[in-house]
């Protein structure tokens, strides 16, 4: 039988091997798997970090571009690698959409990684064709109920992010707009500015100089706090449709089980590199805004995720392509 003193003495020695595999990580290189095509806003938010990490730690942080599935290709690499730190997964939005998109999905969102900190947010910008007779959410809404199943949105995939905003304003307004999919964010724009689609949730990137242009017409942003990037735009939830958010957003995580200690160092550290004024204002600059919160609270922000677009693709009855 176990004795308290063996298992107190077990205790320690977890402890301590616990604290002498922080102290002395990372051994190696670092792996940093990013599950985009190189160039997009995923990859360069996991960019930076790998080299401001890679200043910090002294070894070689290398991203590891692995695309393709709808974002689950690279992040099954990461769920199935050495829970050891030394593979990493930039998280992007579809992590806690997938779920509830795909059927069989070769991991478990929620129980195969250790989440380790929420890095950025990014609104989307509500923009409309300036043939659409609307200047505010509320006309938008009164015109899309009085014309039910006539007007339409854009989107640059089926379950993306600007897909499920869209439904989610069909739930939250009670209102019936057409989705029209398309194969990548620019021919969306291009078919938005033409007068083909109505309306589209983009990226505020993107939209800003269609904007400033007067090709396109802002009625509003998708976080709950109003852009740096433009901030003379009100919130969804000011133009009327309370508690309305649907952002993107990269986090970081790891393997599940990997050493705590060796997760609260990485969290520690990207969150010292949020810090910084310069990263800081290349992420508002962007329209971005930087986060870095607790491993505890980034994993109760992506249960709360995959929650919420759960219901809206049961609501909408989205199935994948």
């Amino acid at each position: 039988m176990e004795t308290p003193l063996a298992r107190c003495t077990a205790a320690a020695l977890a402890f301590a091997a616990s604290v002498a595999c922080a102290q002395n990580y990372p051994g190696k290189s670092v792996r940093v798997v990013v599950p985009f095509p190189a160039g997009g806003s995923t990859d360069i938010v996991g960019r930076t970090i790998a080299q401001k990490l890679s200043e910090l730690w002294g070894q070689p942080v290398v991203v590891d571009n692995r695309p393709g599935g709808g974002t689950t290709i690279g992040t099954e690499i990461v769920a199935k690698a050495p829970p050891d730190g030394h593979t990493l997964l930039v998280m992007p939005a579809p992590f806690t959409i997938n779920p509830s998109l795909l059927p069989n999905l070769p991991y478990d969102a929620l129980n195969d990684f250790a989440p380790i900190t929420l890095i950025n947010t990014t609104p989307l910008v509500l923009v409309v064709n300036p043939g659409v007779p609307v200047k505010s959410v509320r006309e938008l809404i009164a015109l899309a109920k009085a014309r039910p199943g006539k007007l339409n949105f854009g989107s640059s995939t089926i379950g993306g992010s600007n897909h499920l905003a869209g439904e989610l304003f069909n739930a939250m307004a009670g209102v019936k707009m057409v989705h029209i999919p398309y194969k990548g964010n620019a021919p969306a724009l291009t078919d938005l500015v033409g007068g083909h689609v109505d309306l589209i949730f983009n990226g505020m990137t993107s939209a800003l100089p269609l904007i400033k242009s007067g090709k396109l017409r802002a009625l509003a942003v998708t976080s709950l706090q109003r852009s740096n990037a433009s901030p003379d735009l009100p919130t969804m939830d000011e133009a009327g449709l309370k508690g309305f958010e649907a952002v993107a957003w990269n986090g970081l995580g790891a393997p599940a089980r990997t050493p705590r200690d060796v997760i609260v160092k990485i969290n520690a550290d990207v969150i010292r590199i949020l810090n910084s004024p310069e990263l800081r204002e290349r992420l508002k600059a962007e329209g971005s805004d930087p986060v870095g919160n607790t491993p505890e609270q980034y994993a109760a922000f992506l249960r709360d995720e995959i929650a919420k677009w759960a219901k809206v693709i049961k609501f909408a009855g989205v199935k994948p392509e």
